[in-house]
């Protein structure tokens, strides 16, 4: 499996390249080059195919020489302590649900995944360091993920606010490998510090640098295998036409769909499902994108006007605009329409659903109703409900049980260093913790 930058004219490189690099010295983000159809190997697994037995047969297949058999099997033990759970709702509908990682956000599966395979991929004789932008939980998402992962420091920038979740015992002034450095500005800030350091080459070379962030396509091949392995548990059962309702702000994971597609996945197509700003309207279809100024709407993960991704979205659309225009299917929700949705499926099917995953489900009867199929559809549930505990209780009048590992996440800690977002106050901060 190879990958090449968005930039044109560059040279493919491997995926153990793509990760430790994190993005192409030239600016630009990897998208996928090459790949073999791996229909034949998933079409044989069956309903009781484990999260980690898919990865485990599967990475080595896909990554062709760059990760044995053993050490597949390793990584895929290292990262997952959890896996995704599908959940028939009836003929129509089916909730993938994401959430059951250590922060409750299905970023944890690419986190975790990224996490365990740079401490495979780390050399011996030198540390990585990886940088990366945070904000709510993803913090605490990174801090868990790399915590211990021998040769490796993870630097995580969080903007002006709290910091939530992390335990100081990690830190490197502790003998730990975390470093939590807050930044005096907003989470664009962050983002944008990341994306100079990134593009900085000498920065990158003294300290052996990449990032966790999605930018880094390191964190779409574990969302894939999410993909085939709810196609695995569907199959059994399924007669007809399969759809996935995605959740999109900055569309990894729909992204990530349609590279499962790539590998064989059948699939008949995926609903983009966005909120009130609605930024790739006309773009599947037309190809066009107009820049809108953000709505904030009760799905907050889904305020994006300009996707991280967008890059990898013209890439994709570029190379398959039929697909683009046939296969991904975009629809737009509003607030009222979501708080009605997790009423609904909470009388109905006795479930509590988070705005996001609303927005999906809504999405995906909208679309039914639009185009009149009638496949069968899962959702992707992105996040637990009891992170948005107060909309919940305020929309269905019902509290969300809040497991254990996410009471945790409330506890405040205070950063290593506090500084402008400047390249050289970050490199002074770093330096000062050794």
């Amino acid at each position: 499996m190879l990958f090449r930058s968005t930039q044109p004219d560059r040279m493919p490189v491997s995926y153990k390249e793509a990760i430790l690099n994190g993005m192409p010295p030239e600016g630009g983000l990897y998208v996928l080059d090459s790949v073999m159809d791996m229909r034949h190997f998933f079409l044989y697994m069956d309903s009781e195919t484990t999260f980690r037995e898919l990865i485990s047969a599967i990475s080595p297949i896909l990554l062709q020489g760059e990760l044995n058999p053993l050490s597949a099997a390793s990584v895929a033990e290292s990262a997952f302590d959890f896996e995704p759970e599908l959940r028939q709702l009836d003929e129509r509908y089916s909730i993938l649900t994401l959430y059951n990682g250590p922060t409750g956000v299905f970023k944890d599966f690419g986190i975790a995944y990224i996490a365990a395979l740079m401490e495979e991929f780390a050399p011996g004789d030198k540390k990585i360091m990886v940088v990366s932008a945070a904000r709510s939980d993803t913090g605490a998402s990174l801090a868990h993920a790399f915590h211990q992962r021998k040769n490796i420091i993870s630097v995580i920038l969080y903007p002006s606010g709290v910091i939530r979740g992390l335990d100081e015992k990690t830190f490197v002034e502790n003998g730990g490998n975390i470093i939590p450095i807050q930044i005096d500005g907003v989470f664009d800030d962050c983002q944008r510090l990341v994306m100079e350091i990134m593009k900085d080459r000498d920065f990158v070379g003294r300290y052996n640098l990449t990032t966790a962030n999605a930018i880094n396509v390191g964190r779409l091949l574990p969302q894939t295998f999410y993909y085939l392995y709810a196609f695995i548990k569907v199959k059994k059962w399924l007669s007809g036409d399969l759809q996935f309702s995605v959740p999109c702000g900055n569309f990894g994971n729909l992204i990530a769909g349609l590279y499962a597609w790539k590998f064989g996945m059948p699939v008949n197509g995926f609903i983009a499902a966005m909120n009130a700003n609605n930024a790739f309207a006309n773009f599947f279809s037309e190809k066009a994108f107009t820049t809108k100024r953000r709505i904030s709407t009760i799905s907050p993960a889904l305020d994006v006007c300009f996707p991280s991704n967008y890059e990898r979205l013209l890439s994709f659309y570029n190379e398959a605009p039929l697909v683009m225009r046939n296969m991904v299917f975009p629809q737009s929700i509003d607030d009222e329409i979501t708080r009605k949705t997790m009423k609904d499926v909470w009388k109905k099917h006795n479930i509590i659903l988070d705005s996001h995953t609303a927005v999906a489900f809504a999405a995906a009867k909208q679309n039914a109703e639009t185009s009149g199929d009638e496949c069968h559809t899962i959702i992707l549930a992105t996040e637990h409900p009891a992170k948005q505990a107060p909309l919940v209780f305020d929309t269905l009048g019902q509290m969300a049980p809040i497991p254990e590992k996410l009471s945790l996440l409330k506890k405040e800690c205070k950063p290593t260093a506090c500084i402008s977002p400047q390249i050289d106050t970050l490199e002074s901060a770093i330096a000062s913790c050794f």
